[in-house]
């Protein structure tokens, strides 16, 4: 079984019938942050608004509390609904620098029912 089969494997085991999001999203930032030591910052930023994202469950050091959808990679990711793969913070247009220890991003949009965006999962690493 390789790496990524195993935490497929324990998030599913983890949860299996939860319903809630907030659980959930608390669940896969700590499994993925433990997964990998690369991984400097690993959780969510939830659309609590119009073209608001807000800091949600995480792991690692302080986050920014607010980001704008037209500001840094997570707000690419919420405003395009797209996967963001930067592997140079600094060399891209916008970037906030919540922790000056991130040098790369990998930003994914999270969907819910209907194609609500409820967020995005954020998993900044010391370098890809």
């Amino acid at each position: 079984m390789s790496h990524y089969d195993d935490l497929a494997a324990r998030i599913s085991a983890l949860t299996q019938g939860e319903t809630d999001e907030v659980a959930l999203m608390a669940t896969l930032a700590c499994e993925i942050h433990h997964s990998d030591d690369r991984f400097d910052w690993t959780g969510f930023y939830r659309a609590v608004g119009p073209e608001l994202l807000k800091i949600g469950p995480y792991q690692g050091g302080h986050g920014c509390l607010v980001i704008p959808f037209s500001r840094g990679v997570c707000g690419a990711a919420a405003r395009t609904g797209q996967v963001q793969l930067v592997a140079d913070v600094d060399a891209f247009p916008g970037h906030i620098a919540c922790a000056s220890s991130t040098r790369s991003e990998i930003v994914l949009p999270v969907f819910g029912a209907g194609g609500r965006l409820i967020g995005v999962l954020d998993l900044s690493l010391i370098h890809i």
